[in-house]
């Protein structure tokens, strides 16, 4: 059996280009360049009249002969693809008739669309963006998978071109006006619009009824992380000691002895885990580690390598929101490191706290409706801040993430439940994720030590070391002047930064990408504690305190700022809400999520 081949990669397509000349090719090939750091295995372009597809691709499974573009049997059917399709074998069992040239995991998108036309992007299960070209009438589609883990931009040229790109540097010169393509939507050059694939019961918002069921959530979520262990490189886990990714640790551990690639690379599990030195999280993921018998691997940054990284942190993951950068830079750091060990993926924890109303913030929650609305905007949002980071900050060095907790099925299943069962109830001895910590809590075989499973969370970037952020706030104001600020709304209306920190990382961004559009890209809007917008009314406090921290949300972690706490800003209900082990819940990649709406 062929192996498949899954592969992270860069892409970029220009289809109906004003000028077919020699020079456009080259010009297409240089931008392709810019992407090779998502891809550096190999490279191909393929071009059809006015219509190129180029591809960077990381091979993570069958390296041999998954190389792209990939095609039907009479290569009619043209398709360069980012991602990873677990559910290939199924497909490929529906597609009987149909002849496979390569063992990739994506073929099978060349051979659906033959099959069943357009409306096929809703049987795929996995993480993609892709373009598809058919040749025989010159029409083409373009795809994002359901919650935007793979990253997709779609922009026009003056010439009439349309362009697609993994990653807003390959177009942003090159088109008058680009946007970030939508998660599960599907664009048609025959209707010439977008259209959502992506229709799950949840999307509507409307408040869903079904009981808890603890081993449902069990089950469902092993599925989805042992499906993601479909590779054929060495791999490991982020591991920051926080509750979602020792899990995802612990079930790893639990099933690799079983999976092909224990066969190829041995059954002992990696795990990685960066911080300053003390900081919360390596203290937290070591006792993971241990508990778990894994190779465990500890990284150090100072703040000073964290700061010299900025600019080339913001030039890769693409966006001014101070949140997403602050724990970008830890992971891109980290993501070298692990890459120059020779491991090629990495499973992550991203997407539980959007799930099961993980954030502190959602102790405020006024009812479970609210809670659940919230839930759904952050989900729905998740492709701007968690998923913008995981995917760019590990690319940035050939490594790809795989995250667990967005499994579309798992979120279907989790995004079912009665919302009453994710509120924070002291009265009934329930914290922030109550469900999903219950739903692991074996007597017999215990997947964590009950003092972790029911540690409190830290963000990440607070996880990392919490001199971090004060380091990065000291830095900012001493490229940022008053005076710059009095003026910033001048300078930036749009998205007005309201802090040095955030000043300073705009102009940053602005130099490597100073076009209208690209700025749009980035989402905005008052935030406390990774909220939406929406979710700040929830404390009155809260509006003169807008740090998108997790500690701002103060009297719900332990370590809230001291220096905040006048009587009036403080809930004491909240300050003792609950009296958790430890001091620490990050999970690793995970929880710096954003400040800002959808």
């Amino acid at each position: 059996q062929v192996p498949p081949a899954g592969t992270m990669c860069g892409i970029l397509a220009v289809l109906g280009v004003g000028d077919v000349s020699l020079a456009k090719r080259s010009r297409i090939i240089e931008l392709s360049r810019r992407l090779r750091h998502r891809g550096p295995d190999w490279s191909g372009i393929h071009s059809f009249e006015d219509c190129y597809l180029a591809h960077q691709r990381l091979a993570i499974v069958d390296p041999t002969s998954g190389d792209q573009p990939l095609y039907n049997e009479d290569k009619t059917v043209v398709v360069t693809v980012n991602g990873e399709i677990y559910n290939h074998e199924e497909l490929k069992a529906k597609l009987k008739h149909h002849k496979f040239q390569t063992g990739s995991d994506c073929e099978v998108i060349a051979h659906l669309y033959e099959e069943y036309g357009e409306e096929f992007v809703d049987m795929l299960d996995g993480m993609f963006s892709f373009v598809l070209l058919d040749t025989r009438d010159k029409s083409f589609i373009a795809a994002r998978d359901a919650i935007g883990i793979c990253p997709l931009y779609m922009g026009w040229g003056l010439d009439g071109s349309v362009w697609f790109s993994s990653e807003m540097k390959a177009l942003s010169d090159d088109c008058e006006r680009f946007i970030s393509f939508p998660p599960g939507h599907l664009y048609s050059s025959k209707t010439g619009g977008l259209r959502r694939w992506y229709n799950p019961p949840w999307f509507s918002e409307s408040i869903p009824s079904a009981p808890y069921d603890p081993l449902l959530i069990r089950e469902s979520f092993e599925k989805a992380v042992i499906k993601r262990l479909m590779t054929d490189v060495p791999f490991g886990v982020l591991l920051s000691g926080g509750l979602d990714s020792s899990l995802v640790a612990s079930v790893v551990s639990r099933h690799l002895a079983e999976t092909k690639v224990a066969r190829q690379w041995g059954n002992k599990l990696h795990t990685f885990c960066i911080g300053l030195k003390g900081s919360p999280d390596l203290k937290a993921a070591k006792e993971v580690a241990d508990y778990l018998g894994t190779v465990h691997h500890e990284l150090h940054f100072t703040v000073q390598e964290g700061i010299d990284a900025l600019e080339e942190v913001i030039y890769h993951i693409e966006t001014y929101d101070v949140t997403t950068i602050r724990a970008s830079t830890p992971m891109f750091l980290m993501s070298r490191k692990i890459k120059s060990l020779g491991v090629k993926m990495v499973l992550s924890g991203e997407g539980s706290d959007e799930i099961f109303g993980g954030y502190l913030y959602f102790h405020k929650a006024p009812n479970k409706k609210e809670l659940h609305e919230e839930t759904c905007r952050k989900i729905k949002a998740l492709h701007l801040y968690d998923c913008l980071r995981a995917n760019k900050a590990t690319s940035a060095w050939g490594l790809e993430a795989r995250v667990p907790f967005l499994d579309k099925n798992f979120i279907n299943v989790a995004m079912d439940l009665d919302p009453e069962c994710k509120m924070i109830r002291r009265d009934l001895g329930r914290m922030e994720k109550w469900v999903l910590r219950n739903a692991f809590d074996d007597e017999k075989k215990p997947y964590l030590p009950k003092h972790i499973l029911y540690r409190q969370k830290e963000q990440f970037s607070d996880g990392v070391g919490y001199s971090w952020i004060d380091g990065l706030k000291d830095h900012a104001n001493a490229h940022v002047s008053d005076s710059m600020m009095t003026n910033a709304s001048f300078v930036y209306p749009e998205n007005t930064p309201t802090t040095k920190e955030a000043y300073y990382y705009r102009t940053v961004f602005e130099k490597f990408y100073p076009k209208n559009a690209a700025r749009l890209t980035v989402p905005g809007g008052p935030s406390v504690a990774c909220s939406t917008a929406k979710a700040v009314e929830w404390d009155a406090a809260w509006s003169k305190l807008l740090d998108p921290s997790g500690r701002a949300a103060l009297g719900v972690h332990d370590a809230a700022y001291e220096e905040e706490k006048a009587p009036a800003s403080v809930d004491p209900v909240l300050e003792n809400a609950f009296h958790p082990p430890a001091h620490g819940e990050s999970t690793l990649v995970k929880s710096a999520v954003p400040a800002a709406a959808v």
